[in-house]
């Protein structure tokens, strides 16, 4: 937005200073001559015959007053300019940060000196900000690339598959189609995920009253079959727990969690255990599972996108693109709750969701 040229900050705080001065400066002639010269005789012989009079002392006194007051705004004025300088020091050193972040370049901090007052709160505040914009643009950067490889990979073997399909007319058509469509329907998930972050990211969603036990129910029926081919238990218990959100998109976090307790489970007898109550003012979902020991180090890499948790056993060959808890996150984000995963100690782990309780309407 381009504005009209206008006067400094620091010319006009000088310009201010040296006008409180001389408006002091006046205000004190001013009290100089109502209070003493309006009360000495206008007269020849002055007071008591002995004084000079009101014309003779005005003659004297207002060259004096004149000196005072020009050197009263010469003061002002250079006065107000150096120290308006050492006011406005730290807005400039804010300005050029400002400014180097402009550029794109987000590691320059500014790192006040001093004790804390105005200039350091927004200092600090700036650097906090560079500080939340510089991890968001690496954490998308990062993001970006990977969610390219992990594109790039079904697209180059489909790909290989038609190209060879080509030089070899006589292979079977219908392991190439038959391998074709298992690339494709990865290449779908994996962008219909990538979907679903960036809409659970954007926090743009029409939020309803949701009960998350309905929801775990619903998530757990769905996979019951995945659960029972594997030999896994899946039990769901609790009771009541309401919040505000998407329906479709809680539904998909649940189900996330409970299909990551399904297949990083034990080989076979494992149980996943999912649970609803009202804890305080929250509505809280814990997803339990049973499986081989999680080293405490690997637990904060799993809500990262596109970490599969390579030192996680998978209880089959499924192989997953990286998104399902990286979605969760996500999720439970824009529903402004909390999401805490804990290694169990006899293997497992324990994910536990709060979100803000919703009470119950009253009819």
């Amino acid at each position: 937005m381009r504005r009209r040229p206008g006067f400094s900050v620091r010319l006009k705080l000088t310009l201010s200073y040296a006008g409180f001065l001389g408006v002091a400066g006046a205000l004190l002639l001013a009290v100089v001559w109502v209070f003493l010269l309006r009360y000495v005789p206008d007269n020849s012989q002055g007071l008591l015959g002995v004084a000079p009079n009101r014309y003779l002392l005005v003659r004297t006194f207002a060259p004096a007053a004149a000196v005072a007051m020009v050197s009263l705004l010469v003061f002002g004025l250079v006065g107000g300019w150096i120290l308006a300088g050492r006011m406005l020091a730290p807005l400039h050193q804010i300005r050029t940060a400002a400014r180097t972040a402009g550029t794109g370049s987000l590691s320059h901090r500014i790192r006040m000196k001093g004790r804390q007052d105005e200039f350091r709160e927004l200092s600090d505040t700036f650097d906090s900000m560079l500080d939340q914009l510089e991890s968001h643009v690496v954490e998308q950067q990062r993001f970006a690339a990977n969610a390219s490889h992990e594109l790039r990979t079904p697209l180059a073997i489909s790909r290989t598959l038609l190209d060879v399909a080509r030089k070899d007319p006589t292979r079977d058509r219908g392991e190439l189609i038959e391998r074709l469509q298992a690339v494709n329907t990865r290449a779908i998930d994996l962008t219909e995920a990538l979907l679903l972050l960036s809409r659970g990211d954007s926090g743009n969603f029409t939020r309803e009253s949701v009960d998350l036990s309905l929801i775990a129910e619903e998530a757990a029926e769905t996979l019951l079959p995945v659960a029972e081919q594997r030999t896994i238990t899946l039990d769901v218990t609790g009771g009541e727990a309401r919040t505000s959100g998407s329906m479709e998109l809680l539904l998909r976090m649940v189900t996330n969690l409970v299909q990551n307790a399904v297949v990083h489970n034990l080989p076979t007898g494992g149980t996943v255990t999912i649970h609803t109550e009202i804890q305080g003012d929250s509505s809280v979902l814990r997803v339990e599972n049973t499986g081989r020991p999680l080293p405490p180090e690997l637990v904060p890499t799993l809500t990262e996108p596109f970490q599969r948790g390579t030192e996680r056993v998978r209880t089959d060959e499924h192989a997953g693109v990286g998104l399902g808890l990286a979605i969760v996150h996500s999720i439970v984000r824009a529903h402004d709750g909390t999401l805490d995963l804990v290694p169990r100690n006899d293997g497992g782990l324990l994910a536990t969701v709060r979100f803000p309780l919703m009470p119950p309407r009253v009819n």
